[in-house]
């Protein structure tokens, strides 16, 4: 139980942190900063593939790892440069579909020049506190000035408030947000 709490402070922490970079201008411009830099693990591109992760089939990386959207992006551009992207790494474009992935796979061009994936027009991100594969801890993150969802393989955005999706499991797994 203990590092239940830990998780979570950690995630309260991140959140306060990533906050912070999402509040300059805020209305649609690109905002470069000197400090966007393309990050430093991934290749020239990235194969995407499925996985069940809480009971919601979700979209991951190679190695298995969540993807998600941010809700402030648009189809053409990201929202999320500077210290927002040392928290959640875009994932680098083009993009491969694996077994299970059924949606539109196609890039964005990030302002500091690098391609990155989008599926269903939603530019693509790992969480950095995700420290294993299976994980979801960014899913219904509020954080640099947006919500931060998983991306299902429907690719449809949660309702908004409440999921009123039914749980199939029923014994656990709840994060206590």
């Amino acid at each position: 139980m203990g590092s239940r709490w830990m998780v979570l402070a950690g995630l309260v922490a991140a959140g306060l942190i990533a906050t912070g970079c999402g509040s300059s201008g805020g209305s649609g411009s690109p905002s470069s900063t000197s400090s966007a830099q393309s990050g430093s693990s991934a290749a020239s591109g990235s194969a995407l593939k499925t996985a069940n992760v809480g009971g919601t089939t979700v979209l991951t990386n190679a190695q298995g790892f969540t993807l998600y959207w941010f809700a402030p992006d648009t189809s053409t551009s990201s929202n999320c440069n500077g210290s927002c992207a040392s928290f959640w790494p875009p994932v680098k474009g083009p993009a491969t579909a694996g077994a299970g992935v059924t949606g539109t796979l196609g890039t964005i061009t990030r302002s500091d020049g690098s391609m990155q994936a989008t599926y269903n027009g939603h530019p693509l991100y790992t969480y950095k506190l995700d420290s294993a594969p299976g994980m979801a801890t960014g899913n219904g993150i509020t954080a640099s000035g947006g919500v931060w969802h998983e991306v299902t393989v429907s690719g449809a955005a949660p309702s908004s408030g409440s999921s009123s999706s039914s749980s199939s499991g029923g014994g656990g797994g709840g994060y206590g947000y």
